[in-house]
């Protein structure tokens, strides 16, 4: 097994494939990209990422409260964030936000029982997806055209974490 390609920063941020992206927007219609760049969001150029044209959206994990930019959030975050975003889903869909979150599907680590699972179940007011298959996520190139010619070397899970006051 090569632990480079599972847990290197070479593979930590990747651009969602434009199905999955598109299958969950028209069920959920985002407004908002909780972690992208202009080159990558799908959700028309609204996005918090380190590139955005004003401060206080480069960064979603200390931006206040997302539900201004939107009630209904997508989020692909940096796989070695994925504590850190987790989080701050709970903390936005207890303020009101709907956030879509594509994932690991890392049932071991501490976020997924911190925020998404508990008792065997999901926590309420979060619903779990587990992706048939493993996706091809996008590259890494200036123009992110570039798309894996494998699969990505781990499964992957959509959480969704709703507006409920006991999230």
């Amino acid at each position: 097994m090569n632990n480079a390609v599972l847990f290197g920063k070479v593979s930590d941020e990747w651009r969602t494939p434009k199905a999955t992206f598109d299958a969950l927007n028209a069920e959920f219609g985002f407004d908002h990209d909780a972690a992208a760049a202009a080159e990558n969001s799908w959700v028309n150029y609204h996005y918090f990422g380190p590139d955005h044209h004003r401060s206080e959206q480069r960064d979603a994990l200390e931006v206040a409260s997302w539900l201004p930019y939107g009630p209904v959030i997508w989020l692909n975050p940096p796989y070695s964030k994925c504590r850190q975003f987790m989080a701050k889903a709970t903390e936005e869909a207890r303020k009101g936000c709907t956030v879509v979150c594509l994932v690991p599907s890392r049932t071991d680590t501490k976020w997924w029982h911190e925020h998404v699972w508990v008792g065997g179940a999901p926590r309420p007011g979060v619903e779990v997806r587990f992706v048939k298959g493993r996706l091809k996520f996008g590259g890494r190139s200036a123009s992110f055209k570039v798309t894996q010619k494998n699969s990505a070397p781990f499964p992957s899970v959509v959480i969704i974490f709703r507006p409920l006051a006991t999230v």
